[in-house]
């Protein structure tokens, strides 16, 4: 496998053009819009997903709260990381997203109604549409909290790629469903989880994207 050298890793940077605040607002727009649609794919279908989404999620299958709710309440703990490790500027952009997803997700469920999902489709098209999502807002320098913030911490710091972090925090999100959902629900949560993070770690690393 070929390493970037830093000299050329070093000229990548200075050719790197910033993105505008506009084209910034349309990312996140776009991320919020796909991310909750596929977090409401997987909820109309009872799976979960990795992250702090699935841990949302599975609260809410156990407790009967509010997906939307829990959402934001699950991740407040993380932007304190945010805050210390990316600054005000990362941390107040994750946190509007998160609020954000959270809302839209609420909006998809009462205006697109899903009764009668396909589970597989369900599963596999919304973390399909939550890794897409991922993928806009961590190149407009955001995050979706939880996991996600610690993912790309340790992809700048260790140069480890910010997919496989969150794989492996998924792997045990999922591992926690059999508690609360079928082992075959569960075994399309993970094979979801795994579409969401091979986006990520095929598309996300350093180097490969430049804006």
């Amino acid at each position: 496998m070929s390493v970037v050298s830093e000299p050329f890793a070093d000229s990548l940077e200075s050719i790197r053009v910033p993105h505008t605040l506009l084209e910034d607002a349309l990312g996140y727009v776009t991320s919020i819009v796909v991310t909750s649609l596929g977090l409401y794919l997987i909820q109309s279908v009872g799976a979960v997903t990795g992250g702090t989404a699935g841990l949302s999620l599975l609260v809410s299958y156990w407790t009967g709260l509010p997906f939307e709710v829990l959402f934001v309440l699950v991740n407040l703990p993380f932007f304190g990381l945010a805050l210390s490790k990316k600054g005000i500027g990362f941390t107040l952009r994750s946190l509007g997203c998160v609020i954000a997803v959270s809302a839209m997700t609420r909006v998809h469920a009462d205006l697109l109604p899903l009764d009668g999902l396909d589970t597989v489709y369900g599963v596999v098209a919304g973390n399909l549409l939550v890794g897409l999502g991922l993928l806009v807002i961590f190149r407009h320098g955001a995050s979706l909290g939880g996991f996600n913030v610690l993912a790309l911490l340790l992809q700048e710091r260790l140069n480890i790629r910010a997919g496989y972090v969150q794989m492996g925090l998924d792997v045990s999100v999922i591992l926690l469903a059999l508690f609360l959902v079928s082992p075959a629900t569960v075994l399309l949560s993970a094979l979801g989880a795994v579409v969401l993070n091979i986006i990520l770690a095929f598309n996300h690393r350093p180097g490969r994207y430049l804006a």
